[in-house]
């Protein structure tokens, strides 16, 4: 039997990707703006969440929120540009796990032939389809949803939506991985590892060392405090896996690139908030080689 996820786009995980949405909006309308998501103030519009989520750059505005909307503006446009390079090699097969609002099925350019799957929580995925389809949104590519909850069985999920284990697939773990304990990020690359066909590539975002540390720093405490989220139900207390370590062990070629170096790549850089609590922060891209011709 497949596990479902109860929560909404206004509670615990969803909250969370509801807020995500909100720094792209903010992201969007910067001068300097590395990320264009068009759809990313209806969703904030739509959703009516508990406390106010800022989505301009006007007005008066939590200035840790704009901080952090800088940070995930940088892993927005790394993870799309893995996506670009992904669709200009051809690759026809994508997954995007705990897809929250995540819009590049609507905003990048992709194959004609390229599906792209999403996973998340039912009511989560309903939300997100009923504003797209109120703004007249149109996939770039074969758009799947996949209602399912990421600590079952989804690889089956998966598989009846139409996933082919035989071709390379463009996997995206994106903000997902401190929501897990070390036992599940470790099944998650496993799953991972067995359903990625030669040539396929793993994208994901991980935080070396202890996440839980944060819980005691008093500005993300007071951010999250108004975003009405319990960080610490949120985060295990039993991470730690070293994911690209775990990667590299099983065949995978394994590049990680610190958030900060990132950034100054963009020629962004970080306020001393940011800094302090997301230095530890890495982007990784990792890929299996096809077998060589004989």
């Amino acid at each position: 039997m497949i596990e479902q996820a109860d929560w909404d786009i206004v509670t615990g995980v969803g909250l969370t990707a509801l807020a995500v949405a909100a720094a792209r909006a903010m992201e969007s309308g910067r001068p300097d703006s590395l990320v264009r998501d068009p759809y990313a103030e209806a969703f904030v519009r739509a959703a009516r969440p508990p406390a106010p989520l800022p989505t301009g750059l006007e007005g008066p505005l939590d200035a840790v929120f704009v901080s952090f909307s800088s940070y995930l503006g940088v892993r927005s446009k790394f993870f799309d540009d893995y996506f670009t390079g992904v669709a200009a090699a051809g690759m026809d097969q994508v997954v995007v796990l705990a897809a929250g609002l995540d819009s590049r099925a609507f905003r990048l350019p992709w194959p004609p032939a390229a599906t792209l799957y999403e996973l998340d929580a039912p009511k989560v995925l309903e939300f997100k389809d009923g504003v797209l389809a109120g703004e007249g949104a149109r996939p770039q590519c074969r758009r799947r949803t996949v209602p399912v909850d990421l600590r079952g069985d989804w690889p089956a999920a998966l598989a009846t939506a139409g996933f082919r284990p035989d071709r390379p697939t463009a996997w995206l773990a994106e903000g997902l991985l401190p929501y897990l304990p070390h036992d599940a990020q470790e099944r998650l690359l496993r799953r991972l590892h067995e359903r990625s066909a030669p040539g396929s590539r793993i994208a994901l975002e991980h935080v070396d060392g202890d996440v839980t540390a944060l819980l005691d720093d008093p500005t993300l405490l007071r951010m999250a405090e108004n975003l009405g989220v319990d960080l610490a139900q949120l985060w295990p207390a039993d991470q730690g896996l070293n994911a690209p370590g775990w990667l590299a062990d099983h065949g995978w070629a394994v590049t990680t690139t610190l958030a900060l170096d990132a950034a100054r790549a963009y020629g962004r850089t970080f306020d001393e908030t940011v800094t302090r609590l997301l230095g530890p922060a890495c982007l990784t891209i990792a890929h299996i080689e096809p077998p060589a011709a004989s």
